[in-house]
């Protein structure tokens, strides 16, 4: 069997091997090349060095994108990941309908991002305009729309993979425990969690890099207003590229900058959650 997959490994590969060269590796190769010309086309593109990566860092919005971004990505890994964690708990419990709540709580996750920033977009706009105020009269009211809607989001997929990691904890541990005399907040503390880790380096991952690469709900809930102060990297790199004429080599230098930052965050927090598995 292992020899006859061997033979014909490379045959089942080769159509996805191409797809990712063609649609992956080549644009990034030539997204990379771009960021040091100058160019309206590909075909007219000039190079110049780094002076694309020069003004980024004199850009004031790519600056302020930057800490916004960081900021809004730190408060919904936090409260999307202590949130899901809770009610996975509470729907391993044994409460009757569980199966019905853990539907309710995953559909959001099924939503477009353009359709469920518009449904956020009204309904805390007219919270709001019972105070004579709107998501765009300040960038507070953007970033803390921007959590509940990725929290609302994000929740219940991320409950799902709490669930299958809690499910996995051996009873035999729990009873331990309880016969040790420890407490509930103990036993979550000391048995629960660290047998989770797995699922707790899963979610992490994957809320950290959907926070940092959120594009279209922020377009549809606020649209970086205002005056581009509730714009996260991501809507901050298209408008650069599409909005400013002729900054579409700094727009392809920013994009280059906020990849390797999602890479490099995203590598740093594997290793650090990965520790903790190993370590329990």
């Amino acid at each position: 069997m292992e020899k006859t997959i061997k033979k014909y490994f490379p045959i089942f590969a080769l159509p996805t091997a191409a797809a990712f060269t063609v649609f992956f590796i080549i644009p990034f190769i030539m997204g990379v090349y771009l960021s040091f010309c100058s160019f309206t086309t590909v075909k007219d593109a000039k190079l110049i060095g780094f002076s694309n990566y020069a003004k980024i860092w004199g850009d004031p919005t790519f600056v302020h994108a930057l800490w916004y971004t960081a900021l809004f990505s730190l408060v919904a890994v936090i409260s999307i990941n202590v949130l899901a964690f809770a009610v996975a708990l509470l729907l391993t419990k044994g409460i009757k309908g569980t199966n019905v709540f853990r539907t309710v709580f995953f559909m959001p996750n099924l939503i477009g991002g353009i359709v469920l920033g518009y449904i956020w977009q009204l309904i805390l706009n007219g919270i709001l305009a019972r105070y004579d105020l709107t998501l765009t009269f300040s960038e507070k009211y953007g970033f803390w729309g921007l959590v509940i809607l990725l929290n609302w989001q994000q929740i219940g997929y991320m409950m799902i993979i709490y669930i299958a990691g809690i499910q996995n904890v051996p009873g035999d541990l729990i009873e331990a425990a309880k016969i040790d005399g420890a407490t509930k907040f103990q036993t979550l503390k000391s048995v629960t969690i660290p047998m989770v880790m797995p699922s707790i380096t899963i979610c992490t991952f994957l809320t950290l890099t959907n926070a940092f690469k959120l594009y279209d709900q922020n377009l549809a809930l606020t649209a970086g207003a205002p005056s581009d102060r509730s714009e996260l990297l991501a809507l901050n790199i298209y408008n650069t590229f599409y909005g400013r004429n002729g900054w579409e080599g700094v727009g392809q230098a920013k994009a280059v900058v906020f990849f390797i930052l999602v890479a490099v965050i995203a590598i740093i927090q594997l290793r650090a959650t990965r520790s903790k598995e190993v370590q329990q």
